[in-house]
């Protein structure tokens, strides 16, 4: 071969790396493992391994009374409790035929509404620390605090519990409630101005966010996904509005959609600003319901001494923070269910990763991840 001359080569055969993020692994949003297949650094497939956190709650409450069953929803999603509770007992009471007090259902949408605030500010301010911001995540963890305070207040616990009861609630509102709830709202909406100017509008975090991990509406819609990341999608559903339970339809609310402003319309930044937004009409729907809940009665006069629903099925959804939460429940006619299940809207977001995530960078896959809010404790139930 003469000097200067170029010796001519194949093709180079690229081989894939697999790689894997978790099970512990801090952006995996409780215990997830990913398998990743990556060419250098642009992923061609994830795929999700669950199980880690199984604790069989639907086999188990074959086992123990419906009143046992409370605890457990508990502990699906744990970082919305009140909601699951919320859901639940709506579906035992449709089952059972029981009409709550009024009184009752204002503080259940209260509390449900806090806790969605409080689910939001942890999504939010975790996303922040996935793509290297951490002062936001201190500013909304304050925050969350105050809203935690408040249910210690009423029931005494912080994060399970055990609220909700069929027929009613465990304890009535505390003394001068209104008053704090409302100092509550007071300084925390002036605060969403400022978490907007320390993250939503941050230059980094935009390019981190915007046109990342699109996911068109047919295809959140093909998947089943819902709740903020279906919204995200410009798809304008909310069980609250389209399908009322309780006394939803006496409040006056918007439903937040993604627009597309600073990328495409579906981006990880269009999921992130809907749960800006919802938190934003939470604050509107909890000062409605103080400014009208009635005074007295007591919040125990329709719960049963013995919950035995008659034969029958019931499938009741309700919106949590994280989307359309079903319960379905099946009675022989004793205290035990003879089935239950729960249809877990996280579940349906992580099985769209793959889909939206294919052709991004190792470092999209955890923006992406983060953006659908998943909470692995209701998708291992």
């Amino acid at each position: 071969m003469g000097v200067g001359s170029v010796k001519e080569v194949g093709p180079v055969q690229a081989e894939q790396m697999v790689l894997n993020i978790g099970p512990q692994h801090p952006s995996t949003h409780g215990v997830l493992r990913l398998k990743v297949k990556t060419d250098g650094e642009i992923v061609s497939e994830v795929i999700p391994y669950i199980g880690y956190l199984h604790r069989c709650f639907e086999k188990h409450a074959e086992s123990i009374t419906y009143e046992q069953v409370i605890p457990f929803t508990d502990r699906c999603d744990y970082i919305a409790s009140m909601n699951n509770n919320f859901g639940y007992v709506v579906a035992m009471e449709e089952l059972m035929d029981i009409k709550v007090p009024e009184r009752v259902e204002y503080i259940r949408i209260i509390m449900a509404e806090l806790n969605r605030i409080a689910s939001h500010l942890l999504a939010l301010g975790v996303y922040g620390l996935d793509v290297g911001a951490f002062t936001p995540f201190l500013h909304m963890f304050r925050d969350r605090e105050r809203i935690l305070d408040i249910f210690e207040l009423t029931c005494g616990a912080r994060l399970l519990y055990n609220y909700m009861w069929v027929g009613g609630v465990s304890h009535d509102l505390p003394r001068n409630f209104e008053s704090i709830c409302i100092d509550f709202l007071d300084y925390f909406e002036p605060n969403i101005p400022e978490f907007n100017e320390l993250l939503t509008k941050n230059k980094i975090f935009i390019e981190r966010t915007a046109d990342v991990g699109v996911m068109p509406a047919e295809v959140a819609i093909s998947y089943g996904v819902s709740g903020p990341n279906l919204r995200g999608s410009g798809v304008k559903w909310d069980v609250r509005r389209d399908e009322p339970y309780s006394i939803y339809n006496k409040f006056d609310f918007e439903i937040p959609v993604g627009t597309g402003e600073y990328g495409t319309l579906g981006d990880c930044w269009d999921r992130f600003w809907v749960r800006m937004l919802e938190m934003q009409e939470s604050c509107k729907i909890i000062r409605q319901a103080l400014k009208t809940i009635p005074e007295g009665g007591d919040v125990h006069a329709m719960v049963p001494k013995k919950i035995r629903p008659p034969k029958g099925s019931i499938y009741r959804r309700t919106e949590s923070p994280r989307g359309d939460l079903g319960y379905y429940i099946i009675s022989d006619g004793s205290e035990i269910p003879f089935r239950m299940k729960m249809r877990s809207p996280a579940l349906t977001a992580l099985s769209v990763l793959d889909e939206i995530s294919a052709g991004w960078m190792i470092s999209d896959v955890i923006a992406i991840l983060g953006s659908l809010d998943i909470v692995l404790g209701e998708i291992d139930r």
